[in-house]
């Protein structure tokens, strides 16, 4: 639970279109909205911002504190938060800067706003620069669904697309690293957490995703149309098959900095067309089906 001054902010953030009087009165502010690393429960927290060209950052100051606040070990665990800004609300991923990139954005922080910088001076931990990362929109996915078959290709298709932006930047670390020269550490690409936040969020999103299937959708369906019950079956093994390749995939990825380039993309790319096959599979089998259940769900004695 929010503390007592931090839940009346956000009520008044909520209540003002974005705007707060007392110490944040006329200040940029946002609230983010994580799941706890521990408890998986939601947790909203009124945070300053700044914006860096096109990316909008927040800072784990904790006012100075000797500790990171709760919210960067919550976006650690589960990268995919909720932002809202004024009277927009969006999904973003939570990507911690590193390295070069961090100090670099620590400074145009402090450019823009001193405090920062006081808080830096009062503690010996660096203090974490994250960048809310806003999902580019993607011409190919239905801003709207009409029926269950468009939302699942609403997730299949952002699934993807988290997949192929990790295969980007693991493809981008490598190629820094090869371009590296001379025996200090390589000041780019720093993108080890990068890769890892990516791998977090398409995990957590295809967990969820499979969690309703299983427990929700195809109980419902399979009472419907048990001529589809091989293909549930089906469907129910390959989702313990795609766990354990969440499981394989995220060990891999914690293991970026020391591994051998070649032997790390096949071993990328064979977890990829597994589960790249597994979504193809879902949508030639059950697109056709889902296209007479409307979007949102009809409620029971609905029209």
């Amino acid at each position: 639970m929010p503390t007592p001054f931090n839940q009346s902010v956000i009520d008044e953030f909520r209540a003002n279109g974005g705007k707060v009087g007392g110490p944040f009165e006329g200040g940029d502010l946002l609230l983010l909205t994580t799941t706890g690393a521990k408890s998986g429960k939601e947790h909203t927290t009124p945070l300053g911002y700044v914006r860096e060209g096109g990316l909008l950052l927040i800072i784990g100051s904790n006012l100075g504190g000797p500790r990171h606040p709760d919210w960067y070990h919550n976006v650690l665990a589960h990268p995919t938060v909720t932002v809202e800004l004024g009277t927009d609300a969006f999904e973003a991923i939570a990507v911690p800067a590193e390295g070069e990139r961090r100090d670099r954005l620590f400074e145009r922080v402090v450019a823009a706003e001193p405090g920062y910088g006081d808080y830096q001076a009062h503690t010996s931990r660096a203090l974490p620069v994250v960048v809310l990362e806003r999902p580019a929109h993607d011409a190919d996915i239905p801003a709207e669904a009409a029926d269950f078959a468009d939302k699942m290709v609403q997730v299949h298709r952002w699934l993807r697309g988290q997949l192929r932006h990790v295969r980007d930047e693991t493809d981008a670390y490598f190629a820094g690293l090869a371009a590296h020269r001379g025996p200090e550490a390589p000041p780019s690409p720093g993108l080890g957490l990068q890769i890892r936040q990516h791998c977090l969020a398409f995990c957590d999103a295809l967990e969820f995703h499979h969690t309703g299937e299983d427990a929700h959708l195809f109980p419902v369906m399979a009472g419907h149309h048990p001529e589809l019950r091989d293909t549930f079956d089906r469907l129910a093994e390959e989702h313990r098959t795609i766990a354990r390749i969440q499981q394989e995939l995220a060990a891999l990825l914690a293991a970026v900095g020391g591994a051998e380039p070649e032997r790390f993309r096949a071993e990328l790319a064979r977890m990829s067309a597994e589960l790249t096959a597994h979504l193809d599979y879902e949508e030639e089998a059950l697109l056709p089906v889902l296209a007479a259940l409307p979007w949102p769900p009809v409620p029971p004695g609905g029209e």
